[in-house]
């Protein structure tokens, strides 16, 4: 239940989480000068105790200087701290309207009682400001005694809980423990470890043990999650004060995440923070459900209304989509730049572009290859699976050593995320199948029933003549984007070359539409020549010729079929999807980055971003200004001292302490940063989407738990215990030991009620009793 500030014309309430609220002193004298203060009648009547239980008052209504803020979310009072800063007229304005907190009317004595009270209250001020110092590092410590015993045992317990709720999320252990057998169930991990930390001599949680009820449950499950939703909170939190001071930030979506037969999409955001550093950090799951506009419409009540951030300042879109996801997370993109012209669709860096625009192919045929590739890939990890290629490999290309030894070295190194990853999986498919064959016979018993049923529908799937020709007319269509796609995974310089590249890369893929007849003959003899090689037989797929015969149509050719069913396609598809992800807006944004001065020197300091700069308008502090400002970051470097080493990222560049003189650079650079288009500069370090797939692949998936995996990838970030019970004790108060016994006395006295209408009533029986008796 939240706390309202007791304040007249005040709407504040602690859901507002960056909201202080402080309880009315217990000090009779000082708490009156709160009550008086508020120019509130009705709280004159209560005792300074019931004040202290039911009222607050908002960080609003008090000098800043007497409000010390520990940290992000814990904030306490000074002990002199009297509110003064209060809104006594507004609700003039609307005579009708009724108000809750009456405004008491004071008399010529009160006001002069005030003004006496008031000056008193600055001196006493004005000191406290001289020992600021020293009563700012004590000041926790002079709050404390506000606090009951109660209290702090309850918070010390809740201390312990979270405590071992972060180590939980940080050690990837699950909450729910696996039964060990159909008979025997084990309890949560959670408990398990709350048990043995009062077994090593936890008093605050054996004390609250101890108090609880025979038959109540220690940790029940409500309690559980609402110690999980705190700790994500607080540490997500903790993430968007950051993006909020960075204003521009980039959304970034990956694969989609079954919680309990749900799915849900991972929400990732890119922003450059206070240091000037890029940073992309996982926040939250979302709820996959419903078409693309229920799925917009939950990305905006998300990012806006949970996490405080405006859709306006969204500069960049990447979805990392695979299957039937692929369709609908592209009409998501579209939709949202429809809205915010400037949260531009882009591929994301963690991902080779090859493999986001075989991705994005909607084609039947196409999307098993792309699963087949993921299914060999988590298969090849399989022990012994991968000691198994390698055999199979050196078998097929015994005549060819060199070949066979530079495949072992491709498939050894996540060749299946990589440009070049449909020419190594061509060579690899003959071996692969070898490969297979060996464990599906798996004569000495190395691997399990479900690993060679796994082997043998993945040689299944490759056994298919149609699965041949969309791997060749795949490795040989994205070849002509394989150089442009690599530089865009580059340095900033390979980047802007790539942005100047896509007229030439556009200007082949027409090329070979234009010549499509000539094209695919070549392309389908390379396929016919790697079936008779693996003993595939060449036809048509069966599905297709029952239609046709259904249909009581002719008789059609393979190579005319493969020729409209999958060359045809796929090259449009391609060209569709390279034109609609780099736009002339997008080429643009990538265009700017010849701002960073490795880029300049290698235009011979010739470039005109200011031809670009018009996308990005709005974002500079003073637009009017950026010609003149542009011409002298040009001239400061074209001028450089010859020992002066040109910064060749972006990072480099803003890590300058002079780029603050150039305010329209400065923040051109932290927008174009964001781009997700952009690797991140640390390489050396896991991504979020690393860790989180880290997180995923190491317990069962009817372990995974949300919050868990909030904790576990970010644990970088500050987890603070002392914010997490404060949170917790201002959005669960009925757990507070002062709300309980508040309802315990309820209880009492309504139970003294009951028993004195009782004793009435018996009494009045009695009466008619004897009144009758007389009678």
């Amino acid at each position: 239940m939240p706390n309202f500030c007791a304040a007249p014309n005040c709407t504040g309430k602690s859901t507002q989480s960056d909201l202080a609220f402080f309880r009315f002193p217990r000090d009779p004298e000082r708490c009156q000068n709160w009550v008086e203060n508020c120019r509130r009648a009705d709280l004159e009547a209560k005792t300074s105790d019931q004040l202290n239980k039911h009222y607050r008052l908002c960080a609003k209504h008090f000098d800043p200087a007497m409000v010390c803020k520990t940290s992000p979310y814990r904030t306490v009072l000074k002990d002199t701290a009297i509110p003064t800063i209060f809104d006594l007229t507004s609700h003039l304005k609307n005579p009708h309207n009724r108000h809750r907190k009456r405004i008491k009317e004071l008399t010529e004595e009160d006001l002069r009682k005030i003004k006496e009270r008031r000056l008193a209250s600055s001196i006493e001020q004005l000191a406290s400001k001289k020992d600021g110092a020293v009563e700012d590092s004590s000041s926790t410590n002079e709050d404390e005694p506000q606090l009951s015993t109660e209290e702090k045992e309850f918070r010390d317990h809740l201390r312990s809980l979270f405590e071992v709720v972060v180590m939980l999320g940080k050690q990837s252990i699950p909450i729910v423990a696996c039964k060990v057998s159909k008979a025997e169930h084990v309890s949560s991990n959670l408990q398990a470890l709350v048990d043995y930390r009062m077994n090593a001599g936890d008093e605050a949680l054996k004390k609250r043990f101890q108090a609880t009820a025979v038959n109540t449950e220690y940790l029940s499950a409500t309690q559980q999650s609402q110690l999980l939703d705190v700790c994500e909170n607080t540490v997500r939190e903790e993430m968007l004060m950051e993006v909020r001071e960075s204003r521009f930030f980039s959304l970034v979506t990956g694969d989609l995440v079954d919680f309990a037969n749900e799915k849900h999409l991972p929400l990732f955001l890119r922003y450059v923070n206070q240091q000037n550093v890029l940073r992309e950090e996982f926040l939250d799951f979302m709820s996959f459900d419903g078409d693309e506009n229920a799925l917009v419409e939950r990305l905006e009540a998300q990012l806006t209304d949970r996490w405080g951030l405006s859709m306006e300042e969204c500069r960049g879109q990447a979805h990392k989509a695979t299957g039937t996801s692929t369709t609908k997370m592209k009409a998501v993109a579209v939709l949202l730049m429809q809205k915010y012209p400037l949260a531009l669709h882009m591929p994301c860096s963690h991902m080779a572009l090859n493999i986001h625009l075989a991705n994005s192919l909607p084609f039947p045929n196409v999307q098993v290859v792309m699963e087949t590739l993921r299914r060999v890939k988590v298969f090849l990890s399989t022990p012994f699976a991968q000691e198994e290629l390698e055999k199979a490999i050196s078998t097929h290309y015994q005549e060819n050593e060199e070949k066979g030894n530079t495949l072992k070295l491709a498939c050894g190194s996540e060749w299946t995320e990589k440009h070049s990853v449909f020419d190594v999986l061509l060579d690899m498919l003959p071996p692969l199948l070898l490969c297979m064959d060996s464990i599906r016979d798996n004569d000495d018993g190395t691997f399990s029933d479900a690993v060679t049923a796994d082997a043998y529908s993945i040689t299944e799937t490759l056994s298919d003549f149609e699965i041949i020709v969309t791997i060749i007319i795949l490795k040989n269509v994205l070849t002509f984007t394989r150089a442009f796609g690599k530089n865009l995974q580059g340095e900033t310089l390979d980047v802007f070359f790539a942005a100047n590249s896509l007229t030439a890369v556009l200007h082949s893929l027409n090329e070979v539409n234009d010549n499509i007849d000539v094209y695919h003959e070549f392309w389908y003899e390379e396929a016919v020549s790697v079936a008779n090689v693996m003993e595939i037989p060449v036809n048509v797929p069966r599905l297709f010729l029952r239609k046709q015969r259904a249909a009581d149509a002719g008789e059609v050719h393979a190579e005319v079929y493969f020729k409209e069913y999958v060359t045809v396609p796929v090259i449009h598809g391609v060209m569709q999807e390279v034109e609609d992800m780099f736009s002339e807006t997008n080429l643009k944004a990538l265009k700017c980055l010849s701002l960073v001065p490795a880029v300049m020197g290698q235009m011979k300091f010739n470039t005109t971003e200011e031809n670009y700069a018009e996308v990005y308008r709005t974002d500079l502090p003073s637009p009017d200004t950026l010609p003149a400002e542009l011409h002298c970051w040009r001239i400061k470097w074209k001028h450089r001292g010859k020992e002066v080493r040109l910064p060749t990222t972006i990072h480099e560049t803003l890590q300058l302490p002079d780029v603050k003189f150039f305010p329209n650079v400065n923040s051109f650079l932290k927008v174009l940063s964001a781009l997700p288009a952009l690797k991140l500069e640390d390489n050396k370090s896991d991504t979020a989407s690393d860790r989180l797939q880290a997180y995923l692949d190491s317990m069962s998936s009817k372990q995974w738990n949300k919050s868990l995996a909030m904790l576990n990838v970010n644990t970088h970030v500050k987890h603070d215990l002392d914010v997490m019970v404060d949170k917790y004790c201002r959005l669960y108060p009925e757990d507070d030991p002062e709300a309980e016994a508040e309802s315990e006395e309820v209880a009492e006295a309504e139970a003294e009620s009951e028993a004195v209408a009782e004793a009435e009533a018996v009494a009045k029986s009695e009466e008619v009793a004897e009144e009758d008796a007389m009678k």
